[in-house]
């Protein structure tokens, strides 16, 4: 599967992946993230159960409080 992630193109063996699984793969720990597939938000609690297959495209954003 070939996906664009924040603007980068990544491949992945697999056909399939959850959002939860490409954050655990690429390491994304931040806590406060902000996740859009193909343009559309995705909800937190929907990571887990949210599929991402070949030609999507996800940003995650880091969000960063400050003042």
């Amino acid at each position: 599967m070939r996906i664009t992630l924040n603007n980068n193109l990544e491949s992945f063996i697999e056909d399939t992946l959850t959002i939860n699984d490409i954050l655990e793969r690429k390491n994304f720990t931040f806590k406060m993230l902000v996740i859009k597939l193909n343009g559309a938000l995705v909800k937190k609690t929907d990571y887990k159960v949210t599929s991402v297959q070949d030609g999507d495209e996800l940003s995650v954003l880091h969000l960063i409080s400050g003042g």
